[in-house]
Formats: structure tokens, sequence, C-alpha cells
């Protein structure tokens, strides 16, 4: 590991020539589903971001919570086309070849999963402290924060038997569509929700 972090000027120009050559900057999903998927994440940003802007301060951590949200919302709209983790992947082989671990590159690949499941949890938890005194005001957009990155987090690793069935097809619709699209409704829905709620009754 510590190998890993010591990379020399010449190592990183050879790694991102590397890089360049497996990867380059373009739509990754250019299909009608694809550009639907980038507006809801808008959307939903949107909203999240109008919540944010007329929640009152006071120690709930809602406007914490809302401005967590739209900044997810905002990187996943632009990550669903530029496919970033893509790029990460590439830089990661790159630099195993220089190195000379590739052929080992699974003990490597298992720890970055472990460390990243364990962050994302640490946030999750994190995130329930802060939002424990308005946990059931914004469950409903939880609910759909955690749906959209257990499905990202399950895309960026890999786990290619979970991987084919989410993207199975039923009737034309593949279940990769539902569960995406499914989480970011559940945190428009809870947005549109406050936004009533602040409308009808004012900032509370």
């Amino acid at each position: 590991m510590n190998d890993i972090l010591r990379i020399s000027w010449p190592d990183l120009q050879w790694i991102a020539t590397c890089t360049s050559d497996r990867w380059q900057a373009r739509i990754g999903d250019p299909h009608l589903m694809g550009w639907i998927t980038v507006f809801a994440y808008a959307l939903a940003c949107v909203l999240a971001i109008a919540v944010r802007r007329h929640l009152p301060r006071h120690p709930s951590g809602q406007r914490f919570f809302w401005s967590f949200l739209a900044l997810i919302l905002a990187f996943l709209a632009v990550n669903k086309q530029l496919d970033l983790q893509s790029l990460a992947t590439a830089a990661a082989r790159c630099t195993a070849q220089l190195q000379g671990w590739y052929g080992e590159r699974r003990g490597v690949q298992v720890t970055a999963i472990l460390s990243l499941i364990l962050l994302t949890g640490l946030y999750g938890l994190i995130l329930l402290w802060i939002i424990r005194k308005a946990f059931w005001q914004n469950a409903v957009a939880l609910t759909g924060l955690t749906a959209i990155l257990a499905f990202v987090l399950v895309r960026a690793v890999g786990f290619h038997h979970v991987d084919a069935l989410i993207g199975h097809s039923i009737a034309g619709v593949r279940m990769n569509w539902v569960l995406e699209l499914s989480g970011i409704a559940l945190v428009a829905i809870n947005a549109a929700a406050h936004l009533l709620s602040i409308r009808r009754d004012g900032p509370t």
C-alpha cells in the first residue's frame, strides 16, 4: 500500500497518458432513459436546493441534510453521463501496471471496496444522527438516498451477479432504471411535500 502512495511526477504523467488511452470524456449513456435519469437527478437537486433555502435555521439538521442531498444529486447527474467511476478504474489499472502489482490487484480491490462501503455506512450514520430530531419529516428522502447510493455502489463495485440481476429487463423495462429512478422519485416526493407544507403553513 505504501508503494501505491509513492508516485513520482514522471509516473503521474505516464499514468495520465495510460488513463487517457483507456478512457475518453464522452456521453456515457446517450439513450433516452439515460437523459431522463439525468433530468430526474437535476430536478430532484433543484427541489432539494429549494427546500434547503426555505427551511429555518434550527438544530434539527434539516438544512445540512438537504444541502448534502443537493450536492450528491448534482454530482450523480453529471456522473450519469461522464461515467467517472470508469475513469477511476482506468487510473487504478494503469497504476497497478506501472508498479507491478496488477496480478495481485484483487486484494487491493477488496480493500478499496470494503473501505468505500464502510465510509458510506459511516456517513450514513452521521447523517442519521444529524437529522435525528427531524427523522420522520425526512424519512422518505433518506430512503431514496439509501436506494440511490446502494445502486451506485453495486454498479461501481461491479458485483457481477447482482449487476446482471438489476440489468435484467421485464417487458422491456430494465430493473436498474426502476431502482435508480425510484430512489430519485422518493427524494423528489419528500422535497415536494416539504415545499407544500412550507407554502401552506410557513417555516416552522
